[in-house]
C-alpha cells in the first residue's frame, strides 16, 4: 500500500493567494484538521486527556480508531489516529499545542502521563513568549506555545 503524506506550510507573505479566484482573505487559520499518529489509542488518549485536563471522544471511522479533541469554538481540529499508516514519528512536520497561559503547567503533566520533555519552557522574546518541546506517549514530537 502506497502512503500519501500531505504536509501543510504556511508562509507568511504580504501577496495574496490565488487559485481560481480563492484569496486567503477570509481563511481564518491556514490548518484545518492535525492528525496525531497513534499505536496504542487508549494509553494517547489518556496521555493527552491528563497533560490538556479535557475529555477526548473515541470513535471507529474507516478502520480507524480516531480520538476526537473538543472542537466547539476550535479553528482547527485535532484527531489522534491510530490505524494502518499512521506511524509515530518524532521527525518531520511539528505541531504547536496552544499552552494556555503558561506552558509550564502543562509540561508539568507531561513525564508523569508517559510523555518526555526533549526542549523545556524557552523565552522566544517578550512579544511572542515561549515554547517548549516534547514527546508524546506513542512518540510523536510536538510543541507547546504561550504568551507566558
Amino acid at each position: 500500500m502506497k502512503k500519501i503524506i500531505i504536509v501543510l506550510i504556511l508562509i507568511t507573505s504580504t501577496t495574496s493567494y490565488n487559485a481560481q479566484s480563492q484569496t486567503t482573505d477570509n481563511i481564518k487559520s491556514f490548518i484545518s484538521i492535525v492528525e496525531i499518529p497513534a499505536t496504542d489509542i487508549s494509553r494517547a488518549v489518556g496521555f493527552y486527556q491528563s497533560i490538556l485536563s479535557t475529555s477526548i471522544d473515541v470513535i471507529d471511522m474507516q478502520g480507524m480508531q480516531m480520538g476526537l479533541f473538543p472542537s466547539e469554538g476550535q479553528a482547527v481540529s485535532v484527531v489522534i489516529t491510530q490505524g494502518e499508516g499512521y506511524e509515530p514519528s518524532s521527525q518531520g512536520v511539528l505541531v504547536y499545542l496552544n499552552g494556555g497561559n503558561d506552558l509550564q503547567l502543562i509540561l508539568d503533566k507531561i513525564e508523569k502521563s508517559g510523555g518526555q520533555i526533549v526542549m523545556p519552557k524557552t523565552l522566544i522574546d517578550e512579544e511572542n513568549g515561549y515554547f517548549a518541546l516534547f514527546l508524546d506517549s506513542e512518540g510523536n514530537r510536538l510543541g507547546l506555545h504561550s504568551l507566558n
